[in-house]
């Protein structure tokens, strides 16, 4: 049986099932394994975990624990909470109709990677960083996540891996102005909070390729130099005319928690902007949902949950809940299971009801073949329910030939 369990209960000869700290390289090999002695339960500790996950059928048992299953079923209710249907007049109106939206956000996302691309390689050469190279890309995404934020953002889901640090860049960047536009910040602010979620990686490219690009997990002496790119990221932001301190903060402490066991300063609560805790959320977000060489992405929707789960410790609860209500309970590009069988795409979010988005039926599940029409269906509109996520590749669909 698979039991959650605060660290402190942790002792050798229990069976560790999940380390739950996807965002967080750490010296195991794996997450599951045997703790042996009083050594390996220090270096688990100085991870900076607050609960992890036991196997009883492997080692020791914690009575009264929780259940796997009794969490995701706690976890899954307090997302119906969030998602509760709100008056219509808490939703922001969208300026413009998806199909409008979709070829420009197609060619600003193509433009948005490959200049992010560009300032990298320009920043390995020993050049600076121009905004006015920047910030002209900046308005055009804001305008879009405002015009229609379900254009974009299933876009920026989309990442290869050999391509992810700038990719991860952009999708950070249309992140972070959903997020910023469902808390109503001011225009100027979403701007400098944009520009800092595009440039909050660039200390990356101080980064050693064979440690950035490595196909494995990390050693921990290469998780350290990885962890610098922070600090060369606040750097190399110091040293460009015109940032906005707002764009620092976003960049400076996106891998800062809310219980202090963040890096690079450590600092805690309020101490952390309002920025850089909005930031730390969006990274987790995207990186624990993304594929990468060695990790295979959560689905979106099990990636708020995940970020749910860590609010208790890691991420303030109410910006978290912010943050699930800015891109939805099953995010735009989803998969996800009807009750009728039917598999379909999460085309775009009902904003005043997130559980009942708009999607298109794309295959049956049951008969396992495509509809000879795919179908275009508003759930608020009809009795059809989502029963849950599912996984593209399990049913061997391609997601780039589905999504806008």
């Amino acid at each position: 049986m698979i039991k959650k369990i605060p660290i402190a209960a942790l002792i050798p000869g229990m069976y560790v099932h999940d380390l739950n700290c996807g965002w967080m390289e750490h010296p195991f090999l794996s997450n599951r394994f045997m703790v042996r002695d009083e050594h390996q339960l220090e270096n688990i500790r100085t991870l900076g975990i607050r609960e992890l996950y036991i196997d009883t059928e492997y080692g020791l048992d914690m009575p009264h624990a929780p259940t796997q299953a009794e969490v995701e079923a706690d976890l899954r209710r307090h997302m119906e909470r969030i998602a509760a249907p709100s008056l219509p007049e808490a939703a922001a109106p969208r300026r413009i109709e998806l199909e409008e939206e979709i070829p420009r956000a197609r060619k600003l996302h193509t433009e948005a990677n490959r200049i992010v691309r560009n300032l990298l390689s320009d920043i390995r050469l020993g050049a600076q960083i121009r905004l006015d190279r920047v910030e002209p890309m900046v308005e055009p995404i804001v305008d879009s996540i405002f015009n229609n934020s379900n254009a974009l953002l299933p876009l920026a889901g989309l990442k290869r891996h050999d391509t992810y640090t700038f990719e991860h860049s952009v999708s950070a960047c249309a992140l972070m102005v959903a997020f910023a536009r469902e808390l109503a910040l001011p225009r100027n602010t979403i701007l400098e909070i944009a520009t800092g979620a595009l440039l909050h990686d660039v200390g990356k490219a101080k980064v050693p390729d064979a440690i950035l690009n490595k196909p494995a997990r990390l050693t921990p002496d290469e998780f350290e130099q990885m962890k610098l790119h922070v600090t060369h990221s606040a750097r190399l932001l110091e040293q460009t005319s015109g940032i906005s301190q707002t764009a620092l903060q976003v960049a400076s402490q996106h891998h800062e928690r809310y219980d202090g066991g963040g890096y690079p300063n450590g600092i805690s609560g309020e101490a952390i902007s309002l920025y850089g805790q909005m930031a730390a959320i969006v990274d987790v977000y995207d990186a624990i949902s993304s594929n990468r060489v060695y990790h295979t992405g959560l689905q979106p929707s099990e990636a708020l949950k995940k970020l749910l789960e860590w609010s208790s410790h890691h991420f303030e609860p109410r910006l978290v809940h912010t943050f699930i209500r800015a891109i939805g309970i099953y995010p735009t590009g989803s998969l996800v299971r009807l009750q009728s069988g039917r598999l379909a795409v999460v085309r775009e979010q009902n904003e005043t009801d997130l559980l009942h988005p708009r999607v298109l039926a794309i295959y049956h599940a049951g008969d396992h073949g495509f509809l000879s029409s795919p179908e275009i269906i508003d759930l608020s509109q009809t009795r059809e329910e989502v029963l849950g996520h599912e996984e593209y590749r399990t049913w061997k669909l391609n997601p780039k030939s589905w999504l806008p």
